[in-house]
């Protein structure tokens, strides 16, 4: 099972809090999932109202480690002061950091994105950055203190799975001993797969199973297909190839008069 900061989690799979129908249905999706992280945002919360206090009650409920993160910062400051109140709040050092660059694509503004984990990652937090495939800013992350790297699969939201297949795998490649996380944009256990069959340690993932029409039954494919991604890129599986290879042998064919 991956480990992040020297913890070690009970499953490759992430999933977010944020827009199932009920607490029933959000509390069955993950018992379900099998989950190992529940990823939650300070923004559904109201401190000291009885609303937010009783979706934290829910959250701990879940008996999992709680990732809170920085959805919907725009600024360096805007996430930086976010991630010290989720600090406060949940009482976890651990944060992912997302700082959106393009309001369209959702996509992380990269200067911002490293510019804010170097000062969180001084200030004592364990950051796991919402980043691209970008080799040199993965490494640059890296260097200022970051031990994960979670790079999207496609914009937040979309379901279109892995966009950029070249890129995640050289990302990959480039950093083979670093825990990564697909997160954002997978709709089907399929992608998922593919993650895990190109090597990838998890996935996170929100929209996919809270907007499915049966969220618990969607958990439950996307924990059946991380295991089955994940089998697949441990057996070392064939190489493709452009011609036909025979499965069963020439030699020893009967021979017809």
């Amino acid at each position: 099972m991956p480990v992040f900061y020297g913890t070690e989690v009970a499953s490759r799979l992430m999933l977010g809090t944020a827009q199932y129908p009920s607490p029933s249905v959000l509390t069955e999706a993950f018992r379900r999932s099998g989950a190992g992280i529940a990823t939650v945002s300070l923004r559904r919360e109201a401190a000291g109202g009885a609303e937010g206090a009783a979706f934290w009650d829910m959250i701990r409920d879940l008996g999992l480690p709680v990732l809170p993160n920085t959805a919907g910062c725009h600024s360096v400051r805007e996430a930086v002061t976010t991630a010290h109140m989720a600090r406060e709040y949940f009482g976890t050092d651990w944060i992912k950091l997302e700082v959106i660059g393009h309001a369209d694509t959702l996509q992380p503004d990269p200067f911002g994105l490293l510019e804010a984990a170097r000062i969180l990652c001084a200030d004592g937090f364990k950051v796991f950055p919402y980043t691209t495939e970008d080799g040199v800013l993965g490494g640059r992350l890296l260097d200022v203190g970051c031990e994960v790297l979670m790079p999207w699969g496609a914009p937040i939201g979309t379901g279109l799975g892995l966009n950029n297949l070249y890129g995640l795998r050289t990302l990959r490649a480039q950093f083979p001993e670093v825990p990564m996380v697909i997160d954002a944009g997978l709709g089907l256990p399929s992608q998922a797969a593919r993650a895990m069959e190109l090597g990838f340690d998890a996935v996170l993932l929100n929209t996919a199973v809270a907007r499915a029409g049966d969220p618990a039954a969607m958990a439950t494919g996307f924990a059946r297909a991380l295991e089955a991604g994940r089998l697949a890129y441990e057996a070392d599986p064939m190489e493709p190839r452009d011609m036909a290879a025979p499965s069963t042998p020439l030699l020893g064919l009967a021979v017809l008069a």
